[in-house]
């Protein structure tokens, strides 16, 4: 039965109850530039935004991995370039930059900048050395797959291999494609329940304890729920947190778990 922490308050202070080494995962999406209010609760910035890379990679254990879903605001015409900083300083702090992945939105909202429409996100893929855990998801590969080659350092090429039948599975490239906002929740920016469903099951195996430090509504404490893991929410704004805690709650349907609210975990 997978154990469920919600607690409310300030992730800089909450996360400091939890031993060293003591998360298997960690999947969040933090505040993007201000782009939304938050109830009026957010304050952000790289004065919290760095301790809070640094507090996730002394948390995380080693083999970890903490998938960091960011993007940026533009300003004056320019975008940040804030989820290029928060990647180079989590390099900083010991991290690997395992993958750079892309989270497409299948139903974008145009825009109508003087610019091609944007319809992605970053979903920063930090390990703490070598991940322990990757589970893959594949695809099938229909037809045949034949003549793509590798380019060589040099600028040769070689044949790459063949995969032939309709009965062949391959893994997903690293650009993942969901439709958004069909399930907000009372809350400004929810990322979709599959995206989380997606990365749980690919860097963690059941029975880990996965982490979000910027809980929001609750999404990834309900798919470690449907997914058997344990997890550790933690959310600044209280009414987020009620919102959360119906969500989980409401999931009798497959399967009961300990839900502690408004709990402190103690060092260990």
């Amino acid at each position: 039965m997978p154990k469920i922490e919600l607690i409310q308050g300030d992730c800089l202070e909450k996360m400091k109850d939890i031993p060293d080494g003591g998360i298997d995962m960690v999947l969040t999406s933090p505040p993007y530039d201000n782009l939304r209010t938050y109830n009026g609760s957010l304050d952000w910035g790289e004065h919290i935004w760095k301790p809070v890379i640094q507090e996730l990679f002394r948390i995380i254990k080693d083999g970890g991995v903490v998938v960091w879903v960011v993007g940026d605001a533009t300003i004056k015409g320019s975008e940040t370039g804030t989820s290029f900083k928060q990647a180079l300083w989590a390099k900083e702090c010991g991290f690997n930059l395992h993958d750079t992945m892309i989270y497409q939105k299948k139903n974008y909202v145009p825009l109508t900048h003087n610019r091609y429409e944007q319809d992605f996100e970053y979903m920063f893929v930090l390990s703490k050395g070598r991940p322990k855990t990757f589970n893959g998801i594949k695809i099938p590969v229909l037809g045949i797959s034949g003549g793509s080659c590798f380019v060589e350092k040099d600028g040769t090429t070689r044949k790459a291999h063949s995969v032939r039948g309709v009965n062949k599975e391959k893994l997903k490239i690293n650009i993942f494609s969901y439709a958004t906002g069909q399930l907000r929740n009372g809350h400004p920016a929810p990322f979709p329940e599959q995206l989380a469903n997606d990365h749980i099951i690919s860097w963690s195996n059941e029975g880990d304890t996965i982490l979000d430090p910027f809980a929001g509504s609750g999404t990834v404490g309900k798919m470690a729920k449907q997914l058997n893991r344990n997890c550790i929410l933690i959310e600044k704004d209280p009414a987020y947190c009620e919102i959360a805690e119906k969500r989980i709650n409401i999931q009798t349907d497959i399967g009961s778990c300990v839900l502690i609210v408004n709990a402190s975990r103690r060092n260990r």
